[in-house]
């Protein structure tokens, strides 16, 4: 047993779509979850600073003597992971391969949709863990970069034009290559999962990776011999590098509790 925290970090609010999971699936685990507001988006940044910007996020969440840490952030994941995962001595789950790994499951006619940051389109990351599992799958992709800003201002409602416009526009091209399997290839993505679902249409399945990290971490834990004492009551604490305020409000609709009495801010210049 053991009863360190798990540390979770994105570029703002989506990783919470990976706590939510996480808190439902492993109810004794503590969470600390460092979302880096101040500096949302990741996706249209150079390797080089979204590598910068992992390494912060880690040296922050690793000052907490935590036992395991998620990449809750689909650009960090397709473009920094290969680069950090060495360097450090504890469990990391990105959101790329469990995501991968539904999608191959799932999809019946091997045509797989995928939508991400720019930067996650880019490093064709998905790309290759899909065909290495299934060569003959045919990938049809869309980098959206007005998603996460949309998202990350509370415009995620059905009826809402400017979402609903963005998806249509981003979406249309995929849509019409008949896949039956979409990849939400960005934690931001699955709050706004109706909007998606509802152009999309029922016959296709929606990839959550929060959600299928989730239980891919809740089997790492496992395997580790790491997973917290059962019947404890854990705590959970959220860390932003901007307005505590607007994350709160957010992170309280989204998660189903208040936390605002659990969000703190950080400078992680001094990280």
């Amino acid at each position: 047993m053991d009863n360190r925290p798990i540390g979770v970090f994105d570029s703002g609010l989506g990783g919470l779509t990976a706590v939510q999971k996480l808190i439902e699936l492993l109810p004794n685990e503590d969470i600390i979850y460092l979302g880096d507001t101040g500096r949302v988006p990741y996706g249209g940044r150079s390797r080089e600073t979204i590598i910068k910007y992992a390494r912060q996020d880690i040296a922050f969440l690793t000052s907490f003597d935590i036992k395991a840490i998620v990449i809750a952030c689909g650009t960090v994941s397709t473009t920094a992971m290969g680069e950090i995962e060495n360097d450090y001595d504890l469990p990391i789950a990105g959101v790329v391969l469990p995501a991968v790994e539904k999608a191959v499951k799932v999809t019946k006619n091997k045509r797989i949709g995928l939508i991400g940051t720019v930067a996650s389109i880019n490093s064709r990351a998905y790309d290759r863990l899909i065909l290495e599992r299934l060569p003959d799958a045919e990938i049809f992709s869309a980098a959206c970069p007005l998603l996460v800003p949309l998202v990350e201002n509370g415009r995620i409602n059905r009826g809402d034009i400017m979402i609903e416009t963005a998806v249509r526009e981003y979406l249309t091209p995929i849509k019409e290559q008949g896949v039956d399997t979409l990849i939400l290839g960005c934690t931001h993505y699955p709050l706004i999962g109706d909007v998606i679902g509802d152009f999309m249409g029922g016959e296709v399945s929606l990839i959550s990776p929060g959600a299928e990290t989730a239980a891919f971490v809740a089997e790492l834990l496992e395997k580790n011999g790491i997973s917290a004492e059962k019947g404890r009551i854990a705590t959970h604490r959220y860390f932003v590098t901007d307005s505590i305020e607007g994350f709160s409000s957010a992170a309280s609709l989204f998660l189903r509790q208040d936390v605002r009495g659990e969000v703190s801010k950080v400078d992680l210049h001094n990280f």
